[in-house]
């Protein structure tokens, strides 16, 4: 199964890759260059299919827990002043997506969207300390009554170039469903209350739409 916003990219490689392989046989009299032309475009269409993947993810759907938004590796547990919305400290988990990663992001409590904004900005790896600050992003704010509000943020790395956010203020969403896409390679910050209960640990891999990151 693959997500929606990679259905023209596929389309497109998968149509790059034919042109190649049909190009290479029909004008290259050279075997192996022949050949290598042709698993190049291969390895190209296998790469792109596996980018776009959306596996089939079981939320078991829990008030008090928050579900890690995306696969990847935790790279950041601190407190920290978040400056955009909340204007306070919060601690923040960050979770880093490599190319390889499913690449989904979802929504990591129930509840109501009550800020959504996208910035424009740089390209710096997403493991840079100052991306979450400088790099293109998206700033969603979710909230409840268990909860009160969290805030994530969906950040582009230096492959990634487009973010794609579906969460709209006021929408009504549900823990584990889509909320965006951010298109090869990135990062999403999550920002919790103090005293929330961390259940993850620096380095630790996480699988969005399932693993608690964290818990009230």
């Amino acid at each position: 199964m693959f997500h929606k916003e990679g259905f023209k990219i596929i389309i497109n490689t998968f149509l790059i890759a034919v042109v190649i392989a049909l190009g290479s046989a029909y004008f290259i009299e050279n075997f192996w260059i022949q050949k290598s032309l042709q698993v190049v475009s291969i390895i190209l269409l296998i790469l792109v299919l596996q980018f776009f993947r959306n596996p089939k993810r079981k939320t078991t759907a829990n008030k008090n827990h928050i579900i890690a938004p995306v696969d990847g590796k935790v790279v950041v547990i601190e407190e920290v002043y978040e400056k955009e919305f909340f204007k306070d400290k919060r601690l923040q988990v960050s979770i880093f997506m490599s190319p390889l990663n499913v690449h989904v992001t979802r929504y990591a409590i129930s509840g109501a969207v009550a800020f959504s904004k996208y910035h424009p900005g740089k390209y710096l790896v997403a493991w840079h300390p100052k991306s979450s600050e400088l790099n293109e992003r998206t700033t969603v704010v979710l909230e409840n009554d268990t909860v009160g509000q969290i805030l994530y943020r969906q950040i582009a790395g230096a492959v990634a170039r487009r973010i794609v956010n579906y969460a709209k203020v006021g929408d009504k969403v549900v823990q584990g469903r889509d909320a965006g896409f951010i298109k090869f390679g990135s990062r999403v910050d999550v920002f919790l209350p103090l005293g929330t209960k961390i259940n993850v640990k620096i380095d630790q891999k996480v699988r969005g739409g399932e693993d608690c990151i964290a818990e009230f």
